[in-house]
């Protein structure tokens, strides 16, 4: 036999049975049934009804309204939402890159360039970040990364200026190594003047040592168009100055203040 669904007047029944075995008190009997009284109970969604759970204790897929558009939120694309690339970027499919490099010295005087914390932080000021070595790399068949003098312009960016000389040039990564082994390979915080020992374990006050915050030997990866396919160039150390672009990020590239 097929088990059929049971009546509106079957479930208020079997409610009011159950409260009666359980020794509920009759008010609050009488304002469940008072709240289902009146209510249409159905598989299907009525106004003002009680909506019944399938057999798999969820509501029927039936139920649940579909959007107007579900493509749109707030009356926007998902390429809206996600933002647009600024015009002096270019939309590499997960980021947006600066379409050329230096657009953040301010003027002619602080050249040669930035170094990695300079440029580091000009980049967050432009709302984005200096890219890693990666990012570099597979963008270079997109964007006119620095070269080497033999390369060809259409295709990589090269000095226009021969009178200055023709250079093969390079462009910073955020990507970092280091040259030497050991803990201080990659800076070192030194040690204050205030710095002291702990007297109930009975330790002595530490020498004081000068910081190094920027050594020698810790390096930016750079990288250069190797004619659009992309190439690494060694390493600087991050107190020496290079060319160097910004990426943003496309959720937010609609709001990037770049070129500041």
């Amino acid at each position: 036999m097929k088990l059929r669904t049971p009546s509106p007047s079957m479930v208020v029944a079997i409610i009011a049975v159950v409260l009666s075995l359980t020794g509920a008190a009759d008010a609050a009997r009488n304002a469940v049934v008072a709240a289902i009284k009146g209510h249409p109970v159905s598989s299907k969604p009525l106004a003002g009804g009680i909506l019944l759970l399938g057999k798999n204790r969820k509501f029927p897929r039936s139920a649940i309204p579909a959007g107007g558009n579900a493509r749109l939120l707030d009356g926007k694309t998902a390429e809206q939402v996600g933002g647009t690339c600024t015009p002096d970027t270019i939309d590499v499919g997960t980021y947006c890159i600066e379409t050329t490099p230096d657009l953040h010295i301010r003027t002619e005087s602080e050249k040669p360039r930035y170094n990695f914390i300079e440029a580091s932080k000009a980049c967050v000021k432009a709302g984005g970040y200096l890219p890693s070595a990666s990012e570099l790399i597979g963008a270079a068949n997109i964007v006119k990364l620095e070269s080497r003098a033999d390369d060809s312009r259409l295709r990589a960016t090269i000095n226009e200026d021969p009178s200055r000389g023709l250079k093969d040039e390079r462009e910073m990564s955020s990507t970092l190594v280091t040259t030497e082994p050991g803990p201080s390979a990659s800076g070192f915080e030194g040690v204050s003047e205030k710095a002291a020992g702990n007297p109930r374990q009975g330790q002595g006050n530490p020498v004081p040592l000068p910081a190094d915050p920027y050594p020698e030997s810790l390096q930016y990866v750079t990288v250069y168009s190797n004619f659009q396919k992309g190439g690494f160039a060694g390493s600087q150390p991050v107190t020496e100055p290079d060319n160097f672009r910004c990426a943003f990020h496309l959720a937010q590239a609609g709001q990037v203040k770049s070129g500041e």
